[in-house]
């Protein structure tokens, strides 16, 4: 009888204090290895399939758009969204002018400056928004826009396309998700 309460007792102390197994040891050191490792940067993706939806052409600048932004510590939206509200996404521009953006372009006047392409533009305008606006302290898009454009609902119309971008990145990160589940 003693010898069944000792094999009772073991046995409840083995099952109560479960020790690791060997997977366990090796689980935990590959989960700590994929999740030490840099994530993808879906930006770029992201905002040419949003951009592709209005103007092919301006979609494939996409990573100059992402590339420009980070440089000058903008929001990655910013620019393509003025972009948006100025041309349509570079759909209504003077030929040959490179210029979606209204950039240098006098309240009323047919044109303002041309940029040699769509690159040299999204870079200027990027360095542009940087040194005249941030740089002096005009943070918010708000802000920017009371010197940017004379019309009083520029900053809402550019925050409309800014969330849009947002909104539909989120949507495509969810039907991807979706699709690989």
């Amino acid at each position: 009888m003693l010898q069944k309460i000792i094999f009772g007792a073991f046995l409840l102390a083995i099952l109560t204090f479960p020790q690791g197994v060997r997977a366990d040891l090796t689980v935990g050191k590959s989960a700590d290895l994929v999740a030490n490792q840099p994530q993808a940067d879906q930006r770029v993706p992201r905002l040419e399939s949003y951009l592709a939806r209005h103007n092919p052409e301006i979609a494939s600048k996409a990573s100059v758009f992402v590339r420009e932004a980070d440089k000058y510590s903008l929001d990655w939206k910013l620019v393509a969204a003025i972009a948006g509200l100025e041309s349509t996404f570079c759909r209504f521009i003077p030929d040959g002018s490179y210029n979606c953006w209204g950039w240098g372009i006098p309240s009323g006047a047919p044109f303002g400056v041309g940029f040699s392409s769509f690159d040299q533009g999204i870079a200027t305008v990027s360095e542009g928004l940087r040194k005249r606006y941030v740089d002096r302290g005009l943070i918010t898009v708000e802000e920017i826009g009371q010197v940017y454009a004379a019309s009083p609902t520029w900053a809402s119309r550019v925050r409309y396309f800014m969330d849009n971008i947002e909104t539909y990145a989120m949507a495509d990160t969810a039907l991807s998700l979706e699709l690989l589940l």
